[in-house]
């Protein structure tokens, strides 16, 4: 099969001919139709995740129909069209059977800890635990990014943030996760801010229903003081979905009284937290990470029925080809919007 490969962190990687992935006992081979490219992709080119064993092929968000069934699948069959969340749980271990599998304890993750869908077909793990029906009214494009950019925006904006309507939700970084959280916030009848560098993420993030639009060159200070007069004292719940120390201060240096800062965006070198606000408001610091697959039900239903449309998150769309250099540009930062690699 083609495949998107690199041999080394940080060095350019190429399109080859590499072997057709095995099928798991317990899992399929999905042929891929369309997978999304992420800034978690970077991460993992980069050497920021301990997880990569060179040669390496990337990618995490999916959907495809499956090619090939292990013995041990009851639930699946080939032809299904499918997408997985980028954390396939084992569905064994005590956190699995908590419900918690977007933090299992023996996770897999494709494009981190084995091969991932920047490639014609790729192996899933554990399918009868983490495969997500797709109907047939999706497209591919829409699907591909549901796997980690909408489901964990939609995790962290929903069950970690406890949004409600009419409370402010202030969202830093209005890259793909980032406009995910805020057209969730909104749906949900929250008031949103949204903070990035771009003019064309927050022209875009305005489309999508924010209420305020702030620049996030200002000096940190002056920009956490914005977020507090933007929101009559302080956002009640607010996300980094950046990854930096200044997002993830910032962030917390915005809340109000018993706010709830949520860090999405990776943070590879730790970042440095104002505790003392933490202490002195009551705030709560939550990490989110991906979204189960029994999880997904309630987010599919809103998709279903138009109240969330993640199809108006794909701003570019590419083939294989174009790939190693799309994830090489990330280095200089995100663009608006999703972009999607087809395979069809």
């Amino acid at each position: 099969m083609r495949a998107v490969v690199f041999d080394a962190f940080g060095h350019l990687p190429e399109v080859r001919e590499v072997p057709d992935p095995a099928v798991p006992d317990t899992g399929v081979v999905v042929r891929v139709a369309a997978t999304g490219l992420c800034r978690s992709d970077w991460h993992g080119w980069m050497g920021h995740d301990q997880d990569i064993a060179l040669p390496h092929v990337p990618g995490h968000e999916l959907a495809g129909r499956i090619e090939a069934v292990g013995p041990g699948v009851t639930r699946w069959h080939v032809g299904d069209r499918v997408t997985v969340p980028f954390v396939q749980a084992c569905g064994r271990c005590p956190t699995c059977a908590a419900g918690d599998h977007q933090i299992c304890e023996r996770q897999r993750q494709p494009g981190f800890t084995g091969w991932g869908s920047f490639a014609d077909r790729v192996a899933l793990h554990h399918a009868d635990v983490n495969l997500v029906a797709l109907p047939d009214t999706m497209d591919w494009t829409t699907a591909a990014g549901l796997g980690c950019r909408f489901a964990t925006a939609h995790r962290a904006v929903v069950a970690q943030g406890q949004v409600r309507a009419g409370t402010w939700v202030a969202v830093h970084g209005c890259g793909g996760v980032g406009l995910s959280a805020v057209m969730i916030a909104v749906a949900a009848g929250a008031l949103v801010v949204a903070i990035d560098t771009q003019p064309e993420a927050l022209a875009l993030a305005a489309e999508l229903g924010a209420a305020v639009c702030l620049d996030a060159a200002a000096p940190p200070e002056e920009l956490a003081e914005a977020v507090r007069t933007a929101t009559g004292g302080g956002a009640h719940l607010s996300l980094d979905a950046i990854g930096s120390p200044t997002s993830c201060a910032t962030s917390v240096q915005g809340l109000r009284r018993r706010g709830r800062h949520v860090q999405v965006g990776l943070l590879p070198h730790g970042a440095p937290i104002p505790m003392d606000r933490v202490i002195a408001l009551e705030l709560a610091i939550l990490g989110s990470h991906g979204m189960a697959a029994h999880a997904y039900p309630e987010m599919m239903r809103q998709i279903t029925a138009g109240t969330l449309r993640p199809d108006r998150l794909v701003r570019s769309v590419i083939p294989l080809d174009a790939a190693p250099a799309a994830l090489a540009a990330l280095t200089d930062g995100t663009t608006p919007g999703a972009t999607v690699i087809t395979l069809e």
